[in-house]
């Protein structure tokens, strides 16, 4: 009686589970551009595109999961000298460490809308928390895509020597690092 009881119990929650709101970013309207104060002068800036993943949304239940690669050679600052120092074994090392992942590991929400994002941040071989903070998000029916997409904007700030960034930071360069990001999902 018991196993005839326990198996709709159990097919209802893979049910819902199956049902999930998957979405997968779409590259074209999805980026990662940093800010780092250069010396006190001017601000050093680029960003990274061909940006690579998948969201599970499921507001309802105020839920979700987030995983996101980042391509390094997707890097442009618009000064190739510049993007090759940047690649390189004296900051990021691509060579080594092709790409940099977050992995969400709790979403906050307000009004069914996230407004954090927390997760661990993999640059480097290295892992630490960071949480992205929605300053906007919203989803709609796609003209173009002819399906529902999800996005926002986000921002957070890095300690970049947590990560073994540490490049002129004895010479006076700011360890800081700010963060903005665009990301839009399509519904699949």
């Amino acid at each position: 009686m018991k196993t005839r009881l326990l198996l709709p119990v159990a097919a209802l929650l893979l049910s819902g589970a199956a049902h999930a709101d998957i979405y997968k970013l779409d590259n074209t309207h999805t980026n990662a551009v940093f800010n780092i104060d250069h010396f006190q002068t001017s601000t050093n800036h680029g960003g990274f595109y061909a940006i690579s993943g998948e969201v599970d949304y499921q507001p309802e239940n105020k839920m979700g999961h987030l995983q996101v690669t980042i391509p390094l050679k997707a890097l442009n600052t618009g000064v190739p000298a510049f993007d090759k120092h940047i690649l390189s074994s004296d900051i990021l090392n691509a060579e080594k460490y092709p790409t940099i992942v977050f992995t969400s590991s709790k979403w906050h929400f307000a009004d069914d809308k996230p407004t954090a994002i927390d997760g661990q941040l993999t640059m480097k071989g290295i892992s630490r928390p960071v949480t992205l903070k929605a300053t906007r998000f919203n989803c709609y029916v796609s003209p173009v895509f002819k399906a529902q997409v999800c996005g926002g904007d986000f921002v957070a700030q890095i300690n970049r020597t947590q990560w073994g960034v540490d490049y002129l930071v004895d010479m006076g360069m700011s360890k800081m690092v700010d963060i903005a990001i665009q990301v839009e999902g399509i519904k699949q």
